[in-house]
């Protein structure tokens, strides 16, 4: 087992090595600079996310696609996932990660705008979209799809089917478990493992729109009962949180400041984790949210792109930086909690999310527990759609259902036999999914920068698209 553990954690360092982050942080900047800088856009964009297109074409409200992204993305990267980037990168992973979401905003554009503008409808007429749908058609000449396109939008779809078993499903359970686990001995991982799979198959199993459904009236309230709960824990650290902050810009350029030297290894140790864990938390680039934005009613592209990039405002720019000077405050004011990770007794960024949280006294603990639960619990409601529309692509309608059984399956599972081996593979399995979908991204930056200026800097967002939506078997 020990052998295997290294194997993966060694795949992990060479898939998360220089050229991944050049890659993923490569294409944040180009897409900024090819879509004018698109970040300027967030107010009319966040304005946009609670805007109906009442006469649109889609299956969903802009706002229950947003919300749908979010419940995938606000998940265990915001909370453990940060601890995990200070643990193995130091305090200044948590610069990167911020980093990563400023820039990743655009390219979260980007690869909407490609999946909405080549979307499609299946017999039922149900929206189906994706990077898979943005290769297959982008590329198509006189009724053909070239095999390289092909290649990319079937790789896209395996993977992210197979992630989504992961990253999805048994990583979110595993952490929902630890939490509830560590702080109620009492009850068996079992039995937590059994209500999450009922709660995820009442309404998984009742596809999109139930989903949707949900996630509109729950995200919104985790979301701003947990950054609530973050501030009452900021304002108990006050006198840390300057150091903190200063803590964490410095140690993103000098690693070895934090905490003399006991936390992170090096520039790349910190900007390595703190990428990797920011492309978990916001999936930017990753290509998992535009399979939902493409079902949303929007009036063209460009409208669904920028409410679709909040998204990654919200996770990443807001949430995720509220847990790391959470976490970083509360070690300068408890310095016992770095002398454990140093002597080998705080191993885990869930044990060391939680002994944060605890050493808070009446909220730490509460705000914790809840936020982990209901982070986790969207979360794997919102990749359970992403997996169901890649299979649909892949093996038609009538694979929803088995693979709907195996994800419950892989959540019980992930509550009752994996740690944090399961952040590794994932972080390897969102690398090689993302990989396709950044590729289709430069591949289709041209058009996304041009349409772009049409649409956004030329002052044409109320103007419908007369692209035709086709119709397709499966």
């Amino acid at each position: 087992m020990d052998a295997i553990v290294s194997a993966i954690n060694t795949l992990d360092a060479m898939v998360w090595g220089p050229p991944m982050i050049l890659l993923l942080l490569g294409t944040h900047i180009y897409m900024t600079v090819r879509t004018g800088f698109i970040q300027r856009k967030l107010p009319t964009a966040i304005k946009l996310s609670i805007t109906k297109d009442p006469d649109a074409e889609g299956d969903i409200s802009q706002f229950g696609a947003l919300t749908t992204a979010l419940s995938a993305t606000i998940g265990t990267g915001n909370i453990v996932g940060v601890a995990t980037a200070i643990m193995a990168g130091g305090p200044g992973a948590v610069l990167w990660m911020w980093l990563t979401g400023v820039f990743g905003i655009a390219t979260k554009y980007s690869e909407v705008y490609a999946a909405v503008k080549y979307r499609v409808k299946d017999k039922k007429g149900d929206m189906l979209g994706g990077a898979m749908y943005a290769w297959r058609r982008a590329f198509e000449k006189n009724g053909k799809t070239p095999w390289w396109a092909v290649l990319g939008a079937t790789a896209f779809a395996v993977l992210t089917t197979v992630a989504s078993m992961g990253i999805g499903s048994a990583v979110q359970s595993s952490s929902m478990t630890g939490v509830i686990v560590s702080n109620f001995p009492g009850i068996p991982a079992w039995a937590i493992g059994l209500a999450i799979v009922i709660m995820v198959a009442i309404v998984i199993f009742g596809g999109v729109r139930v989903i949707s459904s949900v996630c509109e009236k729950l995200v919104p309230f985790m979301a701003i009962a947990y950054a609530w709960g973050c501030v009452v824990i900021i304002g108990m650290n006050i006198e840390f949180v300057w150091p903190a902050i200063c803590l964490i810009v410095e140690s993103a350029f000098n690693p070895q400041a934090a905490f003399g030297g006991l936390l992170g290894s090096g520039i790349m140790a910190a900007i390595q984790f703190g990428c990797a864990r920011g492309l978990f938390s916001n999936e930017s680039g990753l290509g998992s949210a535009p399979i939902v934005a493409s079902a949303a009613a929007t009036r063209n592209p460009a409208r669904q792109a920028l409410v679709s990039m909040t998204g990654t405002f919200w996770d990443t720019v807001v949430i995720c930086a509220l847990t790391g000077v959470v976490l970083v405050s509360t070690m300068l004011a408890h310095p016992e909690l770095v002398n454990g990770i140093a002597e080998g007794k705080i191993m885990a960024g869930a044990d060391l999310t939680s002994a944060a949280f605890a050493s808070i006294p009446y909220v730490g603990t509460p705000v914790l527990v809840i936020g982990m639960i209901l982070f986790s619990y969207s979360t794997i409601l919102g990749w359970s759609y992403y997996g169901n529309r890649c299979v649909t692509y892949l093996f038609g309608r009538r694979a929803i259902r088995p693979y709907q059984i195996v994800y419950v399956l892989a959540a019980f599972l992930g509550a009752v036999g994996v740690a944090d081996i399961v952040w590794t593979t994932s972080d390897i399995a969102n690398a090689f999914m993302a990989i396709p979908n950044i590729l289709m991204v430069l591949l289709l930056s041209g058009m996304i920068a041009r349409e772009t200026k049409h649409y956004v800097w030329d002052g044409n967002l109320d103007e419908r698209t007369e692209d035709e939506i086709p119709v397709v078997e499966k």
